[in-house]
């Protein structure tokens, strides 16, 4: 059945928590995914994709409850199978794997940057569709992987411009959670599981529904120790508190004498939301007092693979999305103006008997790595400097005659001249 709707009832803005890409905005997107691409490359990972679609049943194997009953787009395909759109790629990078390791060297180092969809309530630094950086590595040495991953974001950061004083890396291991809950509280793995779930929230619950929300599973004596253990806030006390042999005692050791080391801050109620996450887990937190929030965050996990009947296979990966990316850049001003675009020269021609001229022109400056606009029809002068005034270019070209104008707009410079001489050339260059 068709249906068809009045045209007076569709809407011009994009669907909730979506966002048209205007030209500005897509440069924005475009110059982030660069920076990402060329990190990635630098620490030799791969490029991957995956389909938008996965069966429901993936997600329901090993994602959060959250995210099956209240954040996925699900439906009924015409072959009566439950699928979603990829709400985010941890299930779909490791059932990839599971197709490979075995032939793979290890370790297998990958990178995506794919489109997500989460249905869930659009508010400052997170709508429902958004594209995430995704680096993974798989089969690598426990802590000297998460080192390589840590400083992988750290290195990303900084060739935006950024540094400690910028953002910080809160980091926990839920070697050391998992010791707290059966050493020292005692409890059940059902109680584990509800206890997670607090400490991933204490930091943004009032103290009072803190309270209430121990009260219901935990003795004075057990909450007493929860509440020592949410206090402590460096290495040193959570190490002292906990006297135990974990990979984040051994990373931090490893990091001593690295600049990775002044970005790293213990926090004990990082433990990360998603339940396949077996070790240590960091969030990268803004530190700006306009934008105090996580802006990217991973962890390790060894039984991904099980799903897929295959044996535990270590891996540690992190995802950063494109929106909070671009308000931690904004807020710190670090994101650079686009509101030029990448064609950066206008060439226009003022009577049709220089049209092939202007094409010419145009041409010689392509060859030459350059972006040009071409006015495809005879403009006035006058009309040509508004043009390039309103498309914000930096040069414009005037054919009039058999004279070449050159105008430098940003630098109120001029180059007459029969051909393209090395003065123009030495202005764009």
């Amino acid at each position: 059945m068709r249906y068809l709707i009045p045209m007076t009832q569709i809407s011009k803005s994009p669907y909730k928590g979506c966002r048209d890409l205007f030209p500005k905005l897509k440069r924005e997107q475009d110059y982030l995914f660069s920076k990402m691409r060329e990190v990635a490359s630098l620490y030799a990972y791969e490029p991957y994709d995956g389909p938008m679609l996965e069966l429901v049943d993936l997600y329901m194997a090993k994602s959060g409850e959250e995210l099956i009953n209240e954040q996925i787009y699900s439906f009924k395909d015409r072959g009566d199978r439950f699928v979603a759109i990829r709400p985010e790629m941890t299930p779909t990078v490791a059932r990839m794997v599971a197709q490979v390791h075995r032939e793979t060297p290890k370790p297998i180092r990958w990178y995506c940057i794919p489109n997500l969809m989460r249905y869930e309530r659009p508010q400052k630094g997170r709508l429902r569709e958004h594209w995430q950086f995704n680096c993974d590595i798989f089969g690598g040495p426990e802590v000297l992987s998460e080192i390589e991953i840590l400083e992988l974001i750290k290195d990303l950061l900084e060739h935006f411009g950024a540094t400690n004083k910028h953002f910080s890396i809160l980091i926990n291991d839920r070697a050391i959670v998992n010791e707290l809950f059966s050493n020292v509280l005692k409890v059940d793995e059902q109680t584990s599981y509800k206890l997670y779930k607090i400490i991933d929230k204490s930091k943004k619950l009032p103290e009072q529904k803190l309270e209430v929300l121990m009260d219901e599973i935990l003795s004075s004596e057990q909450k007493a120790n929860l509440k020592k253990y949410l206090s402590l806030n460096s290495f040193e006390e959570v190490f002292s508190f906990l006297d135990i042999k974990s990979p984040l005692r051994d990373l931090i050791e490893k990091v001593q004498e690295t600049e990775l080391l002044k970005y790293l801050n213990y926090d004990s109620s990082i433990v990360r939301g998603l339940d396949y996450y077996t070790g240590i887990v960091f969030e990268v937190f803004d530190l700006h007092p306009d934008n105090r929030r996580a802006i990217c965050g991973g962890g390790s996990y060894a039984n991904l693979l099980q799903i897929f009947k295959e044996s535990p296979l270590q891996g540690v990966g992190f995802g950063l999305g494109d929106v909070t990316l671009r308000d931690f850049l904004i807020t710190h001003d670090l994101m650079p103006d686009f509101t030029q675009p990448d064609d950066a020269i206008l060439v226009t021609y003022q009577a049709d008997e220089f049209e092939k001229r202007a094409a010419q022109v145009s041409r010689t400056f392509r060859q030459a790595g350059f972006g040009v606009e071409s006015n495809l029809k005879p403009i006035k002068t006058s009309k040509a400097f508004q043009l390039a005034e309103k498309k914000n270019y930096s040069y414009l070209i005037l054919i009039e005659g058999p004279e070449i104008v050159f105008k430098d707009l940003v630098n109120k410079k001029e180059v007459r001249s029969q051909t393209i001489n090395d003065e123009i050339w030495e202005i764009l260059n």
